[in-house]
Order: C-alpha cells, then structure tokens, then sequence
C-alpha cells in the first residue's frame, strides 16, 4: 500500500499542490451488547480506505475512497486538488502547510500485546461479557437491567506525505464495562458502573482487579450503594474530584478551548492568552499521544494524521497557559511547533486539531491528605455526561458521590450534578493526589465537526478545589 501512497503524494504534487498527504486506514471494529440475557448487539464492521489531503496557497482540499485501486486513489488525488484550488480565490484565512522533516515510522511505534484481540473467538469475548454480567447480579441489589459491553478497534495506520515520510503503524483499543441500573424502594432508579478500555490485550481483563468478575462485582456493588444513599446538597461548596471526572473537566471544558482551528478563528476565549496565569499553582494540563499505557493507562497514538509525531504538549503550566493543540497549519500561523494533535475518524474526514490523552499532572498529596484538605464538602466520582458551552461553562453529572465532613466520608450521596466554569474553576483548584490515572475506550469517545466518535484519553489525579456548584433533588 506505500507504493500507492507514493503514487499518490507524487500525483498530486504534479497537479500543483505545495504539499500532500495520502493515507490509508484498514481497521476492525467489533461490538458486544447484552442486557440482562438479551443479546442486543453482536457487530463486526471494517473501514478501510483511502483519504487525501492536498494544500494550494494555505487552503486544503480533501477527499477519499473505500478502493485502493490506482484508478480511485488518482481520482480522489484530483478532487482534492480541485477543491483546494477552486478554494483559494475566496479563502478569507490561509494556514499556509508547515513542511517537516521526513519521518520514518519503526517496530516500536506498535504497542506489542500478549492476547491480542484478532487472536481470540467471538465465544472468548462473549464469554467475557457473560462471566461479567453473572458477576453483576450476584452483588447487586433490587435490580432492574444489567449491561455489559465489549468493544475492539483495530488495524493498520498507513501515511506517505510530501515530506518524504513513511509512517506505518497499527491502532489498537479494547474496552470491557458494566452499568447495573437498580431501582429504590420509592421507585427512583440508580445507576452503578465499572470498566476499563484503553490500548491494551485481553490479556488485561485476567489480572488481578480488572477481571470480569471483578468489573461486575464493583458495578453491582456501587448500584447496591446507590441504594441507600442521600441526595446530594446543592450550593456552593468545596469539592474532591476523583481522577476520571477530573479527566472529563480537562478534556471537555479546558481542552476544546485549546485547540487551534478554535484559536485562529477567535472562537475561543484562550484566543491571544499564551502567557496569562489563569489557574493556581496546582493546575498544569498536558496532552500526548504515548503516555505510559502499562503504567497509567490511556491511549496510544504515536502519529498524529499529517505525519507529525506525537508530542508531550503542556497547556497548562502551573497555571499558565503555554500552548495551543496544533495541525500544521495552524502552528505555522500562530508561530508555534505542530504537537501532532491533527486527527480524524475515519479515512473519510480530513484531519482536524483534536486532543490524544489530555490530562492534569498530579501533585504531592495522598487521597487521605486530600480528604482532610477538602474538610467538608462532596467527593465526586465518575460521570455520567453532560453539557459544555463555548466560553468554559459546564454542567457535569457524577455517577455517585459522598458527603465528606472534616475530612471523613460520612455517607454516599446521589444526583450529583456540578456545574461551573473551568476558566474561574482553575483558579480554586487547591491541591492535587499524587496518583495519575488515564481513561480511554472503545465507547463513547470526542465528537467534533461532524466527527464522532474519535477515541481519546483523559484522566489526571484527584483535585481539590472550592466554590463547584452542586445541584440536587429530593427523590
């Protein structure tokens, strides 16, 4: 297939394009759906294809096909062309191409796993969903409905430019979860969920802690909890946020804000900020493509789809900001280094400025430390969606919480839905845990320009921070 991506970059360029990028995706994607003894979902689907991007005069044209026939691939090279030439004339912003050095992609650049998905049956997947599910119900309580999910993507990355870069790679992600919905005796139902996704094999799913017994017990459990627990105060209050709801603030409602096609266009409010100090000591914000996937977990993509390497971008440093999320072109006319954040679904959707693994760097303080600093307030965990506007402005709902005072837990809480905005919420951020978790998956995912969903990771350490709005009702 690079033979045919060389073609094509070299077609393009005789057209008159200042640069090209051809790439290639062929990709599984499997799904697994039960609910109760209902299989809902047993899915296998493929994509793979052809996408090309050519540059005329800082305007980029794209288009793609399903063939990898020289015929189609030609075609698609001459589209995209066209369109960015007929573009040209009534561009009014020009992100002109930044040309790189030539990469040349290598073994390592492939996350190796022990049980690698495409090496397993449909009944070994099924098996895990069903060991999972059996798990649940012995744990849980008054229980209305048991899902348990199974997701894989996998397959080869593929990308020749006019660099002269050779980029050949293969993506990988596995996801196991479980949601226990049970019902309490005034008739309010509630929710408990456990589960790991993330670019590792199914050989993960037999350690210790993330079996499917295991994932199911938890998720049974924390239903049976939910049970009794109070609704949540609302007001204003300080607040302990556990490490995946502190990922969901990072990505969501800082890390949009930071990427550049919202930076050029002035549509963010971090628009001309590089330097400001906008949050407290405690806060510094990174995205990188290849974190630490067997120490902390998370997503690894090692080439972003223009052919730039991943980075470790700081966003955040300690408060202040120091880079915007990057393609090419809006590096080189915002005057900073491409961060390899240039991302796209599928083969059919040109790459746009998109996060990797977007998380808050931990601190110093051990989760007993962070209690005591917290005093009296709420402790929330996980989340369960939610709402983000354009200017910062969030309203999250956690999956479950609990009331601290004077540093003990004093009982589980429910209904907890926090809201504020992360631009004001920086700067009361007061200490962090020296834990880093990341969180990545099969499900779910970052929607953006017609583009959903593109697998991400996010995490942090728990934080502490005062003035959250919570929300809540009585049931």
């Amino acid at each position: 297939m690079i033979d045919t991506l060389e073609k094509c970059v070299e077609y393009g360029e005789s057209l008159g394009a200042e640069a090209v990028e051809a790439r290639y995706d062929d990709l599984v994607l499997r799904t697994l759906h039960r609910t109760d003894d209902v299989w809902k979902d047993i899915e296998v689907k493929s994509r793979s294809g052809v996408g090309v991007s050519c540059y005329y005069e800082g305007v980029s044209g794209f288009s793609f096909t399903a063939s990898t026939d020289w015929a189609d691939v030609k075609q698609a090279a001459e589209r995209a062309f066209k369109m960015a030439r007929a573009s040209s004339g009534a561009a009014t912003l020009r992100l002109p191409f930044d040309r790189g050095t030539a990469v040349e992609s290598r073994p390592s650049d492939t996350v190796r796993v022990r049980a690698h998905p495409r090496d397993h049956d449909l009944a070994f997947k099924t098996g895990l969903v069903n060991r999972m599910v059996e798990s649940a119900r012995e744990h849980g309580a008054d229980i209305r409905n048991v899902r348990g999910l199974y997701g894989e993507l996998y397959g080869r990355k593929t990308l020749v430019n006019s660099d002269g870069s050779h980029i050949d790679w293969e993506f990988l992600v596995t996801d196991l979860r479980c949601v226990v919905t049970s019902r309490t005796d005034s008739g309010a139902l509630v929710t408990g969920s456990e589960g790991y996704g993330g670019t590792f094999g199914l050989e993960f799913f037999s350690t210790d802690g993330h079996t499917p017994e295991d994932i199911g017990r938890e998720a049974g459990l924390r239903a049976k909890e939910q049970l009794r627990a109070h609704p949540c105060p609302a007001g204003r209050m300080r607040a302990l946020v556990e490490n995946h709801l502190v990922g969901v603030l990072a990505h969501e409602s800082f890390g949009h804000l930071s990427e550049a096609d919202f930076i050029v266009t002035g549509g963010s409010p971090l628009t001309g900020k590089i330097g400001e100090k906008l949050g407290t000591e405690h806060t510094t914000i990174v995205d990188t493509g290849t974190p630490d996937v067997k120490a902390y977990g998370g997503l690894w993509v090692p080439y972003d789809d223009q052919g730039t390497p991943a980075d470790r971008t700081v966003v955040l440093d300690h408060g202040t900001l120091e880079h915007y999320l990057h393609n090419r072109g809006t590096a080189k006319h915002l005057g900073q280094r491409p961060t390899g954040n240039a991302r796209a679904v599928t083969f059919a959707f040109p790459p746009i400025p998109r996060m990797t693994n977007t998380f808050f760097v931990p601190g110093d303080l051990t989760e007993e430390e962070a209690l005591e600093l917290l005093g009296t307030g709420v402790y929330a965990v996980q989340t369960q969606g939610g709402q983000v506007e354009g200017d910062g402005s969030f309203l999250f709902k956690a999956i479950r919480g609990y009331w601290v005072e004077n540093g003990e837990v004093k009982y589980p809480v429910r209904e907890v839905s926090l809201s504020g905005n992360i631009l004001e919420l920086l700067g009361r951020v007061e200490g962090a845990t020296k834990e880093l978790k990341l969180f990545s998956g099969y499900f779910g995912g970052c929607g953006k320009g017609g583009q959903s969903p593109l697998p991400v990771g996010l995490g942090g350490p728990m934080l502490v921070m005062d003035g959250v709005v919570f929300g809540g009702r009585a049931s």
